[in-house]
């Protein structure tokens, strides 16, 4: 099941519409009924609640106002994996401890404090 924080695709007629993120999930005073609070990841953002069915946020096909909708929850892919030279290891990793030649970093918290 879906939980919050939880990225959803919602589906409009089989079709991908929009990305949400999910914020809360309340129980709703029926029994397998929640109270499914949205966040719409569109321009502008808008939170929107509605009511479903457990079985609904698991990514069952369901209506709203005539029209088929589903929920399917986002997985991130795994990040991928440099390809190897030829058999031999990548290049080796540099630790945070290693000093780069690119730019500087400078860090924001460190300028609030002056």
């Amino acid at each position: 099941m879906a939980r919050e924080n939880d990225i959803v695709l919602i589906y409009f007629e089989g079709q991908p519409l929009v990305f949400a993120r999910i914020e809360s999930i309340l129980a709703d005073s029926k029994p397998n009924w929640y109270h499914v609070e949205l966040l719409m990841l569109q321009v502008p953002l808008t939170v929107v609640t509605w009511i479903l069915k457990d079985i609904y946020i698991n990514g069952e096909d369901f209506t709203m106002d005539g029209k088929k909708m589903r929920l399917e929850r986002v997985v991130a892919p795994a990040p991928e994996v440099a390809p190897e030279e030829e058999g031999g290891p990548g290049p080796p990793l540099r630790t945070r401890s290693q000093k780069s030649a690119g730019p500087k970093v400078i860090s924001l918290a460190d300028i609030k404090k002056t």
